[in-house]
């Protein structure tokens, strides 16, 4: 839906405040002309509200957002990066994705002049300081990264504290930026999914599908059942690696040994049965525009046999994990987020289903979930042993739905798996449900190539609530915290 300014700002507001959930903002650049998108979620349907904003002095501002949306904080900072589009009245429009020195370009996605990129890249940046929030006696400044111990992505988290508690925490994301939004550009639309599968590794298969699914819409075409349950059967498996890997890292930071090697060793054997069913531990390579780029590897039955006999020996370590005293003892009231904070900002995936949002992008039926209907788990405590349950849930869920996936790809007559896709020029939008949450793509395609590709993760959209989980928390709590978000920060600074 196209807006004039002035209405859009405030159909936006409106639509949220009537329950829609925002979903995120952000500016396709064409020539001299520049259309901001707003994408917000109401029920089944995900909608775009589009307006226009020409080029001039003083020409790409528009009036913040984020005073009636708090969801917008983070979106408008990083359109602001990315864009170079002012929204007037935002609270805080520090650098997000991109700590610019004065004059430098922005790349602006969608124009497709690779040269501001390049500028960008090859400038020299200096090092900018951090803000400081919180003043008083014997308050500091803690960083923590960009560069870690032991194998972490990139961020620094600037903890400014006392000694102990955590009255306020900041995140600069921008060392992991990788200009995503540029490798789309010019790309034939078949290829954006190699792009796609990169944005998040972790979470490969779902952002394939993501895109996929746009590409789908704009060329009206459906994909061949047999097609929908092997995308089903790879995306279920990619949610189980990644649930297990959450249960490693709280392990970890727990300091249990013997289930940190257990559940590690069941991650692992997921992987390998993802490897065996189509040549690569992540899934890549797999999903294409119109179905799937290869048949699997592996009989229906021994894919669903091989993940029955993982899952039985990981439900004997589980039972014995969540007896544990002393790891309870540490989740249990820790990083709560709250509720009505999570409903308000629109919390997605197992983050947001720990603090009572019933919300999953697999019920809005596409692929196998068309057959195959999931029922999530929520839970209202909001810590992180309510964001642990939920994904022991969906562990089950999904073993659940991959045996009845296999079931039907068994007995299927069907040979088809991929259509011919031509897809014309246009704009449609795409989802899926990463085992982060909600994965959003707007694409347009233009002179049949790919001319903006924004590729929203469940990541960035939940990573703005992390500065309010640590409230009665103290340092040593950061890394079950950190652990139970399951955030890619690659997909946040994209």
């Amino acid at each position: 839906m196209d807006l004039p300014l002035d209405r859009w700002n405030a159909e936006v507001s409106a639509r949220v405040g009537s329950g829609d959930r925002f979903a995120g903002v952000y500016a396709s650049h064409s020539g001299d002309t520049v259309l901001l998108h707003a994408l917000v979620v109401g029920g089944p349907v995900v909608g775009c509200l589009r307006t226009r904003l020409e080029s001039g002095p003083g020409a790409l501002s528009y009036r913040s957002l984020t005073p009636e949306v708090p969801a917008a904080f983070w979106y408008e900072r990083a359109l602001h990066d990315l864009s170079g589009v002012v929204p007037i009245g935002h609270p805080r429009l520090d650098p997000l994705l991109l700590a610019r020195e004065p004059g430098q370009p922005t790349p602006r996605p969608g124009h497709v002049d690779l040269t501001v990129l390049d500028r960008h890249i090859h400038s020299s940046a200096t090092e900018q300081h951090g803000p400081v929030d919180v003043g008083g006696g014997g308050v500091f400044t803690l960083p923590l990264g960009p560069v870690r111990s032991g194998v972490f992505e990139s961020i620094e988290f600037l903890i400014e504290t006392p000694g102990e508690d955590i009255p306020h925490l900041n995140i600069r994301p921008h060392y992991k930026h990788r200009g995503i939004a540029k490798r789309f550009e010019t790309l034939p639309v078949q290829d954006g999914v190699l792009v796609a599968e990169r944005v998040e590794g972790i979470a490969s298969v779902a952002h394939a599908l993501a895109f996929a699914h746009a590409a789908e819409a704009l060329a009206e075409v459906s994909v061949p059942r047999r097609a929908q349950l092997v995308r089903l059967i790879h995306a279920e498996l990619e949610r189980i690696a990644n649930h297990l890997d959450i249960v490693v890292r709280l392990c970890d930071a727990a300091g249990l040994a013997v289930p940190l090697a257990r559940f590690g060793w069941h991650k692992e054997r997921v992987m390998r049965l993802v490897s065996a069913l189509c040549g690569n531990r992540f899934g890549r390579s797999v999903i294409s525009v119109g179905g799937i780029a290869a048949e699997p590897r592996l009989a229906p039955m021994t894919v669903s046999d091989r993940l029955a006999e993982i899952l039985h020996r990981m439900r004997g370590d589980r039972d014995a994990l969540m007896v544990d005293a002393s790891f309870l003892d540490r989740l249990r009231g820790t990083g709560r987020l709250d509720p009505a904070l999570a409903a308000s900002h629109g919390a997605v995936g197992p983050v947001g289903r720990g603090s009572g949002c019933d919300d999953d992008a697999r019920r809005r039926s596409y692929d196998g979930y068309t057959e195959l209907p999931v029922v999530a788990q929520v839970e209202h405590h909001g810590d992180v042993l309510a964001r642990l349950r939920v994904r022991w849930a969906e562990i089950d869920a999904a073993a659940g739905l991959i045996r009845r996936a296999c079931d039907r790809l068994e007995a299927a007559a069907e040979p088809i798996a991929t259509v011919p896709t031509a897809v014309p020029d246009g704009f449609a939008l795409g989802w899926a449900e990463a085992p982060q949450g909600e994965v959003l793509y707007g694409l347009e395609v233009r002179d049949g190539v790919i001319g903006r590709c924004f590729a929203r993760t469940a990541s960035l959209h939940n990573m703005l609530l992390f500065h309010d989980v640590f409230g009665g928390d103290v340092f040593t709590d950061f890394p079950f915290i950190e652990a139970s978000f399951g955030l890619c920060y690659a997909g946040v600074a994209m």
